[in-house]
């Protein structure tokens, strides 16, 4: 038997329906309300700060780096300059996926994987997501079409227009001057980052390093307004950079050019100063490298052929150089003997080609193995006579010789702008002490006083201590700034003067630098029998590999590179010195055969006018020559 079927409670689905709405209804009015409130918030309590970041969408501050001051040398002749180049950038913010943006660069322009690579690498060097990053310098013509061709699958990449660093005289300068680079992730650390904003080369080397703030400038800015994608549509205000200063070096274009002919592409370095003004007249150290290849980015390849060459043209050898100063050294060990007292002018010792410490069979070795006989000062200087310094060299002593020789500026920084400098050394009992835990011995002593053994000198340290036997003790610090725009630089630091008790010291001690190129018997009588003017030098030889006692050097037997090194310092004219120079041909073997013709090229190069005759400022300064021993 079938059940009935229930009646509907209609009444009941109605409250239901009504509850439902009810609840519904309060449901949007709670929802329309807390709209409202936030509108509220947003438009009214919060209107200033959603205001600013609208306009900062709106506007952006753009950075304008600074044009480089330009460096010259004393002449006016541009050293380095700034030119137009067109670099391809990339802004991370508005690239996206920027690493998918760098290979559709990579596929436009078709290049390789290493330059994929490299380019990653400047992008993530970059400082700020929204600044644009260079990745690629000195695009073609062909390249800047492709970019524009391809511009829609390159979001935040743009071709860009700047000044880039160029040094029109390329190898020439290149120790001196140094060059520009990329900032790198520890440099900018250090840097202001408000002033280098937009900037993205900093000076690495030489003169381009030690004076960047001078030459780097203050940057500017723009304000711009920009649309919804970042493009430019108007500048609203403008502080425009100031510009780095401009440099006047002392270097001379045309002697740093004889210089590196005289040179005649052997490995060494030539140093040429003003002994009144401290000037750097020339530096050159061979084989050099152009610069140019560094501003922009060094391909892997030229940067290891350059590292890995047995010649290390990158090397500066001018400054960061150390050589025994051989016999160069001997003026000074003269002028230090005499002011001592521990011997005077005419005091004689016998040669007979070898010195020998009391009580000692070692014997030390003349380079005239037959002897000079009796020699006084001014004679061992002419004749380089090494048994002479080796028995001064002795009764100084070591502690004497070390005051000395470190007021010439051996074993110490002397240079004013020159950051690159090594300070070299001057060995003494407590140096000794601490590097080897031994004590000092007299022998130690003996060959220091030719310039061998433990004394390590650079070239321009050599050409200081000349500069200062020219200006008879006074002392003025090489450099290389002439000029910063028009200011002179200054010395914070100056060195105090060589004083001695008698002036005529150093007269003694020149008067034999002098017979060392015009006495009858000087070791580079040769080169000077052909000068027009007087010339005071000394020449020298730098062991690199030891010789056994008793044997005889022999050059044949020697690698090229195990030969002696040749040196030669000179200043001139006698009367009015205008240039020292100081001369080092790494292998050359002789101070007065090989380094001697190249300072006196040299000199000639300064000193001589188109008619090969000292020029007519020299000339009213000269005195009666003097007569020959």
């Amino acid at each position: 038997m079938s059940q009935p079927i229930p009646l509907k409670d209609h009444e009941k689905d109605a409250r239901l329906v009504r509850q439902r709405v009810i609840v519904g209804a309060v449901v949007v009015l709670v929802m329309i309300g807390v709209l409202i409130a936030r509108m509220y918030y947003l438009q009214v309590v919060q209107y200033q700060y959603h205001s600013t970041l609208s306009e900062n969408n709106r506007v952006h501050v753009q950075p304008i780096p600074p044009n480089r001051g330009l460096i010259f040398d004393r002449t006016g002749k541009i050293i380095a300059d700034n030119r137009p180049s067109f670099s391809l950038t990339v802004t991370r913010e508005r690239a996206g996926d920027w690493r998918k943006t760098l290979d559709a660069v990579v596929e436009v322009l078709g290049l390789s994987a290493e330059e994929r690579q490299l380019f990653e690498k400047r992008v993530l060097q970059g400082r700020r997501p929204f600044e644009p990053v260079p990745i690629m310098y000195e695009l073609s013509e062909e390249q800047i079409a492709r970019i524009a061709v391809d511009q829609f699958r390159l979001p935040g990449v743009e071709v860009a227009a700047q000044l880039v660093r160029h040094y029109p005289q390329g190898e020439h300068f290149a120790h001196s001057v140094g060059y520009v680079g990329r900032i790198n992730e520890s440099e900018l650390k250090q840097l202001d980052p408000v002033n280098y904003s937009g900037t993205h080369h900093i000076g690495k080397t030489g003169i381009e390093r030690f004076y960047e703030d001078s030459l780097h400038g203050q940057v500017g800015y723009e304000e711009v307004e920009t649309n919804a994608r970042g493009r430019v549509l108007r500048v609203l205000k403008r502080t425009d950079p100031i510009p780095g200063k401009d440099l006047t070096l002392t270097l001379d274009l045309a002697l740093q050019e004889a210089a590196e002919a005289a040179l005649a592409g052997r490995r060494g370095a030539v140093v040429a100063l003003q002994p009144s003004t401290g000037e750097v007249l020339a530096m050159v150290s061979q084989p050099s490298f152009d610069p140019n290849l560094f501003v922009t980015g060094i391909s892997f390849k030229d940067y290891g052929a350059l590292r890995d060459s047995i010649d290390r043209p990158l090397f500066n050898r001018v400054l960061r150089g150390l050589y025994p100063p051989g016999s160069t050294i001997k003026p000074m060990m003269a002028v230090a003997g005499l002011d001592t007292g521990v011997v005077t002018e005419n005091s004689r010792v016998f040669d007979p080609g070898f010195f020998q410490l009391p009580n000692v069979k070692h014997k030390y070795r003349n380079w005239n193995r037959g002897g000079d006989g009796w020699v006084d000062l001014e004679t061992a200087i002419m004749r380089s006579n090494d048994t002479y310094f080796y028995d001064l060299a002795h009764k100084m002593g070591i502690d004497r010789m070390h005051d000395y020789m470190t007021r010439f500026g051996i074993g110490q920084r002397v240079s004013l702008d020159m950051f690159e400098e090594t300070a070299g050394l001057m060995p003494s009992r407590d140096w000794k002490r601490a590097r080897y835990r031994q004590p000092w011995y007299p022998g130690e002593t003996v060959i220091l006083g030719i310039g061998q053994g433990y004394m390590q000198t650079t070239p321009l340290q050599l050409a200081q201590a000349t500069a200062l036997m020219a200006n008879r003790g006074k002392w003025i610090r090489p450099h290389l700034a002439r000029r910063i725009e028009g200011e002179m630089p200054v010395d914070p630091e100056p060195m105090p003067d060589i004083q001695l008790r008698d002036p005529r010291y150093w007269e003694a001690s020149i008067n034999g630098m002098v017979k060392v190129l015009h006495g009858a018997r000087g070791t580079a009588k040769k080169v000077g029998d052909t000068s027009t003017y007087r010339i005071a030098g000394k020449s020298g030889t730098a062991q690199v590999v030891a010789i056994k006692q008793g044997e005889r050097y022999d050059s044949g037997k020697l690698n090229e590179r195990h030969r002696d090194h040749a040196l030669f310092v000179a200043f001139a004219p006698v009367e009015n010195p205008q240039i020292a120079v100081a001369v080092m041909v790494e292998n050359g073997e002789s101070g007065s055969g090989v380094a001697a013709p190249v300072a006196k090229q040299v000199m000639d190069a300064w000193l001589l006018d188109e008619n090969g005759q000292l020029k007519a400022e020299y000339a009213p300064m000269l005195k009666a020559e003097v007569s020959a021993p």
